[in-house]
């Protein structure tokens, strides 16, 4: 469907009668646009916009029709430049999925990355967690397990910085799973995966380390969450 810009057409108004909640119009806008809005009136809020090229765009976080639409959320990038752990907090209880996005992370040290997640505090245990470290260069591979979060990396030194996505799920009954791809300096790859009964709605997730001691110097982080 074309708006076409400049045309005003009069409202269409789709339902049983001009009082019913369920009814709704279809209005052309000045702009070019049009908009379907619940009630004749638009009383009841926009359900849905189409532009002048005929896009449709969706309000988020709203429940029409008994659909659920959704939610997608981009946080704020963190820059990985100081402290021991880099924490995203107050997500929302009706996220199932989570995309953490590194970029030229590193540390002044030697321990290795962890991704946590938690409610209320991080936690630190019960996690089943394997990840596999290729060097393309030294033409090796080998891995490693953890259980006191989700490993991202092996072998890691002070001048290897990480770049890589992973994707936290939630399967059911508050067990989340994860996967990852991973790259570091000097033809380095990582891969891996992990799962979690974490018992309660998950609500942060920490970029951290091993060792817990460790200081970011290098990179920045984010999350985008979907409900």
């Amino acid at each position: 469907m074309t708006v076409q810009s400049g045309v005003k057409a009069a409202a269409l108004t789709i339902g049983t009668s001009n009082t019913d909640t369920n009814n709704f119009q279809l209005r052309s806008n000045a702009d070019g646009t049009a908009t379907l809005a619940r009630k004749s009136d638009g009383s009841g809020g926009d359900v849905l916009t189409i532009d002048g090229s005929g896009n449709v765009n969706l309000p988020v976080s709203v429940l029409q029709g008994g659909i659920a639409m959704p939610r997608m959320v981009l946080s704020t990038t963190k820059a990985t430049t100081s402290g021991t752990s880099i924490d995203f907090t107050s997500i929302p209880s009706w996220v199932k999925k989570i995309t953490v996005m590194f970029n030229a992370v590193s540390t002044n040290g030697t321990s290795n990355y962890l991704v946590r997640i938690g409610n209320t505090t991080f936690t630190a245990t019960g996690y089943v967690s394997t990840m596999t470290y290729v060097n393309i260069g030294a033409n090796s591979c080998t891995g490693d397990t953890d259980t006191t979060g989700f490993r991202l990396t092996k072998d890691t030194t002070a001048a290897v910085s990480f770049s890589g996505v992973m994707l936290i799920c939630l399967l059911s009954n508050y067990v989340y799973v994860a996967g990852f791809n991973g790259i570091g300096e000097g033809e380095r790859t990582f891969q891996g995966g992990g799962v979690l009964n974490l018992g309660s709605v998950l609500d942060r997730v920490s970029l951290t380390t091993v060792n817990g001691t460790d200081a970011f110097d290098a990179g920045s982080v984010n999350i985008m969450y979907e409900g």
